[in-house]
């Protein structure tokens, strides 16, 4: 029994392993992610290549999730004879490809470039440089997902780690004494004060000898 949980266990490793393996191996991918300063916003590219086993057809798209920050308006395509093939959008939600589930947030933007174009593939093919403006500088890491279709006619969905803007998180608040130390300055700030009342102040050295402070009046006649 304890050998099949073994062989139970592992199988599972290895499916799991395959799946998550599997899908950045085709489809859209962004090779490369800049963050640049941009009339006081920050502008953040995308660099998307088109793998050689892959086809990109009128309709497919890909999305990136999680987007903060967005500054309305921003979204360009550059560095491409394609740029004019490629329309925008912006939602809260998806659009997400069937079989992959990346985690997003409803409350922050994602964004997602659809095609129009002719078809394009039988060779890697860079796509461009995709970009739009944050008002966040910082970065976390989020999820970048695409359909596209293989050259035997079937649709692909891929999903693979990106990079996107997120605002910058607080300090950490200072940390709360404990207990024990309340405890503590409670009982020890009133017998310091105590002891403080009951010391002599004194500016008399031993017994029938003067202070170095009343030798130094006493030559001038102010002391006794």
């Amino acid at each position: 029994m304890k050998r099949l949980l073994s062989g139970i266990w592992l199988t599972g490793w290895v499916v799991l392993a395959l799946f998550v393996a599997t899908p950045a191996q085709g489809g859209l991918l962004p090779v490369r992610v800049s963050v640049l300063p941009d009339g006081g916003y920050y502008r953040f590219t995308y660099a998307i290549v088109l793998p050689s086993d892959a086809l990109l057809r009128p309709g497919d798209y890909f999305t990136i999730y999680d987007f903060d920050g967005l500054v309305p308006g921003s979204d360009r395509v550059g560095g491409t004879p394609y740029a004019s093939y490629w329309s925008f959008s912006s939602s809260g939600a998806g659009p997400v490809p069937p079989g992959v589930l990346p985690p997003e947030d409803p409350s922050i933007p994602n964004l997602t470039w659809t095609y129009h174009g002719p078809v394009l593939g039988a060779a890697q093919t860079g796509l461009g440089n995709f970009w739009a403006l944050s008002i966040y500088p910082d970065t976390k890491d989020s999820w970048f997902a695409a359909r596209t279709g293989v050259v035997n006619g079937r649709n692909d969905h891929n999903i693979t780690p990106t990079t996107v803007p997120t605002p910058k998180a607080p300090p950490p608040p200072p940390p709360v004494p404990e207990p024990a130390a309340w405890v503590l300055a409670a009982v020890g700030l009133p017998l310091l004060s105590f002891w403080r009342r009951r010391s002599p102040r004194s500016h008399r050295g031993v017994e029938g000898q003067p202070t170095g402070d009343c030798r130094g009046r006493r030559a001038r006649g102010n002391c006794r």
